[in-house]
């Protein structure tokens, strides 16, 4: 019998933050901890390149943390890094579990047997997306309305090109909430806002948002902000207040 990838002493594989509750807000943040299980060593990355982007979303679960006490909305957070497994990606594509990320090797990803693959889905990526659906069951069994939200956030900087955007919204088939915020965001004055930018969500490219909102036919947003927006404490917070604020005015429009 394989040995459990967690130790007793390590954190569960996903962190619940509120109570449940009547909110229509449901916070969930794919990347929010870079932690590698401590029987996966460093997974033969240095510790420079694990406060990276390639091991996690930084300041985003700072930034959801700080949402959820203002929305007093319920929030589940992903604590291990992506370096391990991507929780925002089907587990049978190859970036699931990522050899190279960016130009960064991770000698702990390859050669892998499929009980181990199946180890890391079983311990890390499934408590995680197992938490969000109970929530969301328990949500429609008592008919809550519900607008699911993914904070994430991206580098100022990718190979060398700067990002113009201070923020983006990013959507699949519903742009409801996206079209919304996006409009919100830009009547603020001073910021550049992203149309499905720096990314977009695809069936082929995500995994949260196709599966917990759109075949449940939710509303929903994928927020991404830039990482040196909310790299520090200030920031985190003037982030959370706009969104926060912003959400409540989108989700009031869009659920008429």
């Amino acid at each position: 019998m394989t040995d459990p990838l967690l130790s007793p002493d390590e954190p569960p594989a996903c962190l619940v933050l509120g109570e449940p509750n009547g909110s229509p807000f449901l916070l969930v943040c794919d990347h929010a901890g870079n932690r590698i299980p401590r029987r996966l060593g460093t997974l033969g990355v240095s510790d420079s390149e694990r406060q990276r982007h390639i091991a996690w979303d930084i300041g985003a679960a700072q930034v959801t943390r700080r949402m959820t006490e203002r929305l007093g909305a319920l929030a589940i957070l992903q604590s291990y890094s992506r370096l391990v497994i991507d929780c925002n990606r089907d587990p049978g594509v190859p970036t699931s579990i990522a050899t190279i990320s960016e130009d960064t090797r991770v000698p702990g990803n390859e050669n892998l047997s499929q009980a181990e693959r199946e180890q890391r889905i079983a311990e890390i990526y499934r408590p995680y997306h197992d938490r969000i659906a109970a929530e969301l069951d328990r949500r429609q069994a008592a008919r809550i309305p519900t607008l699911l939200i993914a904070i994430h956030s991206f580098t100022p900087v990718y190979r060398r090109v700067a990002r113009p955007w201070h923020a983006g919204m990013l959507y699949n088939r519903d742009s409801r909430l996206a079209v919304q915020m996006m409009a919100l965001l830009r009547a603020e004055g001073g910021l550049t806002i992203g149309d499905n930018q720096p990314y977009a969500v695809s069936d082929e490219s995500d995994y949260t948002i196709p599966v917990h909102a759109e075949k449940r036919g939710l509303p929903y947003g994928e927020i991404e902000i830039r990482q040196d927006l909310i790299a520090g404490a200030a920031g985190q917070g003037e982030w959370a207040e706009r969104l926060s604020r912003l959400l409540t005015i989108a989700w009031d429009r869009i659920s008429l």
